[in-house]
C-alpha cells in the first residue's frame, strides 16, 4: 500500500485527488489550516479530514511514498521544510496528476474559457455510453460522485488544464506537466494578471502547451480564436491539427437547436460560447472512439456545469441563472447569450468583481463594454477584498469609466445588494448572477424563491 500525505488537503482540488486515492487503496493523510465545505465533509465522510486544524512536522515522515503540496501552502510551512529535510519527493497537484497517468492516453482541454463545461460535456457523453475513463474536472458534475477518479485499469485520463501556477515551490502553469496525447484550447483571453503581468507573457503559457504536446499527438482548437490561430499556424510540432467553430443552430420558442445531418436536435444548454464548446466536446469525444451519432445522442440531456449557466429558478413571472463568468470575456459571451436566447425579456446583469485580476485598476480596462447586451447592469464588489488582497482602491466611477458605461449601478454591500433585488419588479425579466464567489454571502436559492 502506497502512503502519501496532502499539505493542504481542504482545497477544492486537492481533497478531490486525496478522495481519488483512497478510493484507489492508498493509506492517504492530510493537514490544513482552513477547510471549508464541501470539502470538510467529504473527508470526514471518507474518514481522511484531520482531526485538528495546523501544521504538524511530525506527520511527515520518512516511509512516505509521496508528498503532494497545494497552492494554499507558504513556502515557510513546517510540513514541506521536514519533507525537504527528509529527502521526501514532493509533488504539485498536476505533478502527481501526470505521475498517476504517464502510462494512460492523456486528454487535457485548456483555454481561458470553457475548459471545466468541455470536459464536463465529454464526461457527461463518455458516462452515458458507460465508457469508463480516468479523469479530473473543476465542477460537480450530475451523476458523478467525485471529481477526480484514478484506476490501473483505464486507458484514457481526461483532465481539465488550468493555466494557474502548480505549487509554491513549481511555478510553473499547471498545464505545462501534463504531456497530452490529445490536446483541446478553447481561446486565450488575459487572466491571472497577477501572475502573469502582460497578455504576451500570458498568450506564451499556451504556445508553451501546444509545444508539450507528445509528438504525433492531436491538438483541436477554436479557429475562431485569433491569437490562438497564431500559436497553432506557428508551431512545427509533429501533431494533427483539428479547428472548430460555433456550429449552425436555431432557437425557437426559448429553446436551442443544433443542426446535424440527422437534423435538429433540442439542447438544454444556450449561447454560442456553449455551442462552440459543444463542438469541441465532439471532437474529442470522436478520438476517444465515440462517433457522431452517439454524441448527439448523449449531449442533448447534459444540462450544463455547476455554475455555468446554471438555472437557479424559473417561473411565469421571472427566470434566474447563475454563472462563474468573472473575466471579461466569459461576461460578454454570458450576457450575449442570455440577451439572444430571451431577446422578448429584461436582462438583468449583476456581476461581482472579485479576483486578483478583475479588482486590479489597470486591468478593470478589459471590462470595457462587457455588459453592453444587458438592459439593466449592476456590479458589486467589496472593499473588505481589496485591503485583505492589499491592492489599491477603486471607486464607483473608476468602474463605470473602466466598462465606458454611465449606466451602471455599482454596489459595495451585500445586503443593499440583495435588499436591492429583492424590491426589484421581476416581471419578465432574466437575471444574470455572475461571480466566482458568492456575493457576499448571499443565498440566491432564497432569493429567487
Amino acid at each position: 500500500m502506497k502512503k502519501v500525505h496532502f499539505i493542504a488537503i481542504g482545497g477544492s482540488a486537492m481533497h478531490n485527488l486525496a478522495i481519488a486515492l483512497h478510493e484507489k487503496g492508498y493509506e492517504v493523510t492530510g493537514s490544513d489550516d482552513a477547510i471549508f465545505e464541501p470539502s470538510a465533509s467529504r473527508l470526514e465522510k471518507r474518514g481522511l479530514l484531520p482531526k485538528e486544524l495546523g501544521w504538524f512536522p511530525e506527520k511527515i515522515t520518512s516511509d512516505l511514498d509521496a508528498v503532494i503540496l497545494g497552492m494554499h501552502a507558504h513556502a515557510d510551512n513546517p510540513e514541506m521544510i521536514k519533507a525537504q529535510e527528509l529527502g521526501l519527493k514532493i509533488y504539485s497537484y498536476p505533478e502527481y496528476l501526470y505521475e498517476q497517468s504517464k502510462e494512460k492516453t492523456r486528454v487535457v482541454i485548456a483555454g481561458s474559457h470553457g475548459k471545466t463545461t468541455i470536459t464536463s460535456m465529454v464526461l457527461h457523453v463518455l458516462n452515458y455510453h458507460d465508457k469508463e475513463v480516468d479523469y479530473m474536472v473543476g465542477a460537480q458534475l450530475e451523476g458523478f460522485d467525485v471529481m477526480v477518479q484514478l484506476t490501473e485499469e483505464n486507458d484514457f485520463m481526461v483532465m481539465e488544464g488550468d493555466e494557474y501556477l502548480s505549487s509554491t515551490l513549481d511555478r510553473r502553469p499547471k498545464i505545462l506537466l501534463y504531456q497530452p496525447n490529445i490536446a483541446l484550447i478553447s481561446g486565450i483571453a488575459w487572466d491571472h494578471v497577477n501572475v502573469f503581468p502582460t497578455f504576451e507573457n500570458y498568450v506564451e503559457q499556451f504556445r508553451l502547451f501546444v509545444e508539450s504536446i507528445i509528438e504525433g499527438g492531436v491538438l483541436i482548437y477554436n479557429e475562431e480564436d485569433e491569437e490562438l490561430k497564431k500559436i497553432v499556424y506557428a508551431t512545427e510540432k509533429a501533431i494533427k491539427k483539428f479547428p472548430y467553430k460555433v456550429p449552425e443552430h436555431f432557437i425557437d420558442n426559448g429553446i436551442t437547436y443544433l443542426n446535424t445531418f440527422e437534423g435538429p436536435i433540442p439542447l438544454e444548454i444556450f449561447g454560442d460560447h456553449n455551442l462552440s464548446n459543444l463542438e469541441g466536446a465532439r471532437l474529442i469525444c470522436n478520438q476517444l472512439g465515440i462517433m457522431d451519432d452517439d454524441f448527439y445522442e448523449a449531449i442533448q440531456s447534459f444540462k450544463g456545469a455547476s455554475k455555468r449557466l446554471e438555472l437557479i429558478r424559473r417561473t411565469p413571472e421571472f427566470v434566474a441563472y447563475k454563472d462563474f463568468a468573472h473575466a471579461p470575456s466569459k461576461v460578454v459571451s454570458t450576457t450575449n447569450a442570455m440577451k439572444n436566447q430571451f431577446p422578448d425579456k429584461e436582462i438583468i446583469a449583476c456581476l461581482e468583481l472579485h479576483t486578483y485580476s478583475s479588482l486590479n485598476p489597470k486591468f478593470l480596462t478589459e471590462y470595457e463594454g462587457a455588459l453592453e447586451k444587458a438592459d439593466r447592469k449592476i456590479v458589486y464588489y467589496n472593499p473588505e477584498a481589496l485591503k485583505i488582497k492589499r491592492m489599491e482602491p477603486i471607486t464607483a466611477e473608476d468602474i463605470k469609466t473602466s466598462f465606458a458605461d454611465d449606466e451602471i449601478e455599482v454596489v459595495t454591500n451585500s445586503d443593499e445588494l440583495k435588499l436591492h433585488l429583492e424590491k426589484m419588479d421581476r416581471a419578465n425579466k432574466v437575471f444574470l448572477m455572475m461571480s466566482s464567489a458568492n456575493f457576499g454571502g448571499i443565498d440566491l436559492n432564497k432569493l429567487f424563491t
